[in-house]
């Protein structure tokens, strides 16, 4: 600490200099003509030793510094990538050489100049004249190693995408991901609408919400934890195909998978079951994949997957068989509880079969579910929103698509019988007094809106950090999140 406090000084005595000399080291504007990249394909066939007369203006951050007496060489980074140029005195002037040895690494400069490439080979930009753009008081951190600086890349991202190409590679491909996301939908007919994000009575997920208080108003609001439920409004009043890209807030876990606030897809289309939606969610992907990676083939931390439609299908129990070699139908309650107890899974409130079921997939299977797969027909419990399974009155049209071990997202058969979903809603809000701090409230004009009947229809929730961490071989959701949230420093 005590070595950048000296490194700040010694930049700011610098800054001061510049000043007093009557250089704004901070001037309004700086008329760039081109990039790194588009100096680099434009002049990637020029001869070694060879000048050109076509003149240039660049600008970007100082990222190497080599000044040796009348002539110096340094690389500038800009939006495009890197670019080396030369300066002397004799070029410059003795004043704008004074002005240029008071640079340090990280200082954001503009050059004028011509293209030149050097004996090694190396393009590189023949300064005629210099600018200094930004004055930079604090130093660049030299690498990232080890978790003190995993915490500085998330919490200064800036610092992060300034150090590390890739990662901010990273983030033009999450941007490519959500565009591409957006044309299949829209080219599918789908409409994106906008539908609140803060909300009076939340619902649409069992999550726990982040709750504020309306001071105009004097209410309770809350910031919505799934989109499902104005989405479904807008399908009782006519919106046959509709979507939203949007940021959900749910006050919950922090972990490798999960952020407090994140962005979620949610589409709805009527008159259709969770089998089209399979079909839907297969094909977007697989388009996706193809749209930004140019493949469906990719390697996600060792795994090599192919996202290529059609992937398989299993059911909850048959997932449980296959890969944890227990039938659950073989098992009365009482040993489905001593099993749960066997593998130290957690039961919070009173004794569901349906949800224990859900808790022995989740704990047992999830992680091994590497391949492209979609799990469902799960147990009714696990959602008061899904219509009762045609062939199977304990189980739910419910679907959940897996990859690499991570579920991306969950879509159904939706419920639109309204004296069900309120007496599910309504369970739902006892539970939520009771204490259970995940059950859904009662939205009275959520179930208003069915009532005006709402049509038959498929939905589906796509967790769009997740299918980034997939497409980009991210290890943590952290890392396709610009600023994930922080635990304050103590």
């Amino acid at each position: 600490m005590e070595e950048t406090n000296d490194l700040i000084k010694q930049r700011k005595e610098k800054l001061n200099a510049l000043r007093e000399e009557g250089i704004n080291p901070y001037p309004y504007f700086f008329k760039k003509t081109h990039s790194t990249l588009q100096i680099s394909e434009e002049n990637k066939d020029l001869e070694k030793e060879t000048r050109t007369k076509k003149h240039v203006a660049v600008a970007g951050r100082i990222m190497t510094l080599r000044i040796m007496g009348k002539a110096s060489f340094a690389h500038i980074q800009d939006d495009s990538g890197q670019i080396q140029f030369y300066i002397r005195e004799d070029d410059v002037g003795k004043e704008i050489y004074k002005i240029f040895k008071k640079v340090d690494l990280g200082d954001i400069v503009g050059i004028k100049g011509t293209i030149f490439k050097t004996k090694m080979g190396e393009l590189s930009v023949y300064a005629e004249e210099f600018e200094i753009l930004a004055k930079s008081l604090r130093p660049l951190p030299e690498k990232f190693h080890g978790l003190k600086d995993i915490e500085i890349k998330y919490r200064q991202r800036y610092l992060d995408l300034i150090s590390n190409k890739e990662v901010k590679d990273t983030f033009v491909k999450r941007t490519e991901i959500i565009k591409s996301l957006r044309e299949f939908l829209d080219n599918k007919g789908f409409l994106e609408v906008e539908t609140p994000v803060l909300q009076r009575v939340y619902g649409g997920a069992n999550a726990r919400p982040f709750k504020s208080f309306l001071h105009d108003l004097k209410m309770d609001v809350y910031m919505r934890v799934s989109d499902e439920l104005y989405l479904k409004r807008l399908v009782t009043g006519g919106f046959e195909k509709v979507y939203e890209i949007g940021k959900d807030f749910r006050n919950e876990s922090v972990d490798r998978t999960h952020n407090p606030e994140f962005t979620q897809m949610e589409c709805y289309w009527t008159y259709v079951d969770y089998n089209d939606m399979m079909n839907l969610v297969e094909e977007m992907i697989e388009s996706i994949a193809k749209k930004v990676l140019g493949t469906t083939k990719i390697e996600y931390q060792g795994h090599k997957i192919n996202l290529k439609a059609p992937w398989k299908r299993i059911t909850v129990k048959d997932a449980i068989k296959k890969y944890a070699n227990i039938n659950v139908d073989e098992y009365n309650n009482e040993e489905m509880k001593e099993l749960l107890r066997s593998y130290n899974i957690e039961y919070e409130g009173d004794y569901s079969r349906g949800l224990a079921i859900t808790l022995l997939f989740e704990e047992l299977v999830e992680d091994k579910l590497v391949d492209p797969v979609f799990v469902i027909d799960y147990p009714k419990e696990a959602s008061p929103l899904c219509k009762i399974h045609r062939k199977h009155d304990d189980l739910i049209e419910k679907f959940e698509p897996y990859i690499a071990g991570m579920e991306l997202g969950n879509g159904y058969t939706e419920l639109n019988d309204p004296e069900i979903q309120k007496e599910l809603l309504e369970e739902q809000a006892k539970e939520l007094r009771a204490g259970s701090e995940d059950a859904h409230p009662m939205d009275e004009d959520f179930v208003k809106s069915v009532e005006f009947g709402m049509p038959p229809m498929g939905g589906f929730g796509l967790g769009v950090d997740r299918l980034i961490m997939i497409l980009t071989d991210s290890v943590s959701i952290r890392d396709v999140i610009l600023f994930p949230f922080m635990k304050e420093i103590e």
